[in-house]
């Protein structure tokens, strides 16, 4: 495996199979791999059934956590793989608590995250996947999480809009932004090589497009 890429993230919308995706790459390539650990935010089942209500805990949880796993990861470096991989982008806490919190709450919590946020290297590139709300939607229901499944269209539409606004402004590092459309790489071998083909290549800083079939 070749890959000019030392640190690739791999981002998506909620049920875009970005998990899956990282879990595929780091077996294969023998990468370092981070995980977000989502399941252990003990304020997502009350956050999808009462949002206002529990926004700001479920966002501060989130980002406390991430910024103590990236921390761990980054000040431990394994020299016998030279690659990590990681299925989250830690600026994603921001993303989404602008979408979640009040403005008050939201001003307080973009201190916080600026703080913490200084410490991390940015990827060297930055994969997301791209699908439309109704495939994000039946990819949740399949996988049976009982709190996902109050997750709205409305709320992935937001969700989905916060990334793309966001990438525009990001000329620091590759964004790759791939149409997978109902494509489930996972099962089927010729498009899971193409997305390694991809990330194989130089991509120029700032975002760019693509689709699958390219």
């Amino acid at each position: 495996m070749k890959t000019p890429y030392r640190f690739i993230t791999i981002e998506g919308n909620i049920g875009a199979g970005k998990t899956t995706l990282s879990r595929q790459l780091s077996d294969d390539w023998e990468a370092r791999l981070i995980l977000e650990q989502f399941s252990d935010n003990p304020f997502l089942p009350h956050f999808y059934k009462d949002p206002e209500r529990h926004a700001f805990t479920v966002e501060l949880f989130f980002m406390t956590e991430r910024h103590k796993q990236l921390q761990e990861a980054f000040s431990n470096t394994n020299l016998f793989r030279p690659l990590t991989i990681s299925d989250y982008f830690f600026y994603k806490t921001l993303l989404f608590a602008g979408k979640n919190l009040k403005d008050d709450e939201y001003r307080l919590f973009r201190r916080l995250f600026q703080v913490l946020n200084s410490t991390f290297p940015k990827p060297d590139i930055l994969l997301y996947l791209h699908r439309p709300v109704e495939v994000l939607l039946q990819n949740i229901a399949k996988r049976g999480r009982v709190y996902e499944q109050e997750i709205s269209p409305d709320y992935l539409n937001n969700i989905q809009t916060a990334y793309l606004d966001y990438f525009k402004t990001e000329t620091e590092i590759p964004v790759v932004v791939l149409d997978l459309g109902d494509v489930m790489f996972a099962q089927d071998d010729t498009a899971y090589l193409k997305i390694q083909t991809i990330l194989q290549q130089e991509h120029p800083l700032g975002i760019s497009y693509r689709k699958l079939e390219d």
